[in-house]
């Protein structure tokens, strides 16, 4: 879908140059990036030098796939009405599963996609150039543009929130799979028959590095040791079962020796994981973004510790860096626009 066909006009000549620069003049362009989660869509008018210019964010309305969109619409609605401007088109990040092409969501976690149309949908609602895809991938491909991993050859991003999710880019290519859901780190198993999933496996490695780890781990610590876990189980007025990964960092921050314990369990985990990906797919950068990547070296010291001990080949090869996010939260509505903005600009949007 084209820029000129949504009322870009210019002097006639040959069409193949038309649309040549067309594309390029549409690569200059700010564009819309939408990331949509559990509990809202958020959205950004995006500069071509990764600048945020202006947001907006609505309620997700998880339940209704109709509601979604619509909810998605008046984000795109009141950020093009506020800029007034040419927008080269709109890039759509969502937590789950895609296929190869972005047009489909296979599965949503937390949302009521299941084998929904969401690019057909949209295009047709919006009437912009669109790209749509994973979040992680959106956030891997800003943290490449603009972020921690600029000028890398083969980058990883590792999402460490309630699960971990992640993305990968080769030579200046988001990777998507050869079915579009390729960067499900989290279910790699790292411990056969070990803590059950959602995703119907046990010891996968989110039950093991992740928010909701952090949470598994300090509940059976307080079932099966209250006096060692007293400090924490203080903050939930003594319900173990309200012991979450939120509830831990934030005793943590504070101090709580316990709970800078169990982050550091975490951090040795992910390195372990980083170690076995380092093994197949030789990064030079791994990037660590999500909610508990925050926390930073409580979280990330003991990951290159337990990396470099683990690495397949240390000694005699180079790992990867371990580093933090820089684009924070906003990195999923970031890739995205720039996204839609390599689309169009590629003659692809």
């Amino acid at each position: 879908m084209r820029a000129e066909q949504h009322g870009v006009t210019g002097a006639v000549e040959p069409a193949g140059r038309a649309d040549a620069d067309a594309d390029q003049r549409a690569a200059q362009l700010p564009a819309l990036g939408i990331d949509i989660g559990g509990t809202k869509v958020a959205g950004g008018v995006v500069a071509p030098d990764g600048t945020i210019l202006d947001t907006a964010r609505r309620a997700t309305p998880g339940k209704s796939v109709t509601a979604t969109e619509d909810a998605i619409s008046a984000v795109v609605d009141e950020l093009a009405q506020r800029h007034g401007g040419p927008l080269v088109g709109v890039g759509v990040g969502a937590a789950g599963w895609f296929d190869r092409t972005g047009d489909t969501v296979l599965f949503s976690p937390h949302l009521a996609w299941r084998h929904q149309a969401l690019r057909k949908d949209l295009v047709g609602r919006l009437q912009r150039p669109l790209w749509v895809g994973n979040d992680a991938d959106a956030a891997a491909w800003a943290e490449y543009r603009y972020g921690a991993a600029r000028g890398s050859s083969l980058m990883l991003m590792i999402t460490l929130g309630t699960g971990i999710g992640g993305g990968i880019v080769i030579d200046g290519r988001l990777q998507r799979g050869s079915h579009g859901v390729a960067g499900e780190w989290g279910h790699m198993r790292v411990v056969p028959d070990g803590r059950l999933c959602a995703c119907g496996n046990r010891g996968c490695w989110e039950q093991y590095a992740s928010g909701n780890a952090l949470g598994h781990t300090a509940r059976e610590v307080a079932d099966h040791s209250p006096a060692a876990a007293a400090d924490l189980l203080d903050r939930v007025d003594g319900n173990a079962a309200r012991l979450t990964g939120e509830v831990v960092a934030r005793a943590a921050a504070d101090g709580d020796p316990l709970a800078i314990e169990l982050l550091c369990e975490v951090g040795t985990w992910l390195g372990q994981g980083i170690a076995d990906l380092s093994a197949i797919l030789d990064p030079d950068v791994v990037v660590i973004g999500g909610g508990v990547s925050v926390l930073g070296e409580t979280v990330l010291a003991p990951a290159r510790e337990r990396l470099e001990r683990a690495l397949p080949g240390r000694g005699f090869r180079p790992g990867p860096r371990v580093v933090a996010a820089e684009l924070g939260a906003q990195a999923g509505l970031v890739g995205a626009a720039d996204l839609v903005r390599r689309a169009v600009a590629d003659g692809d949007g």
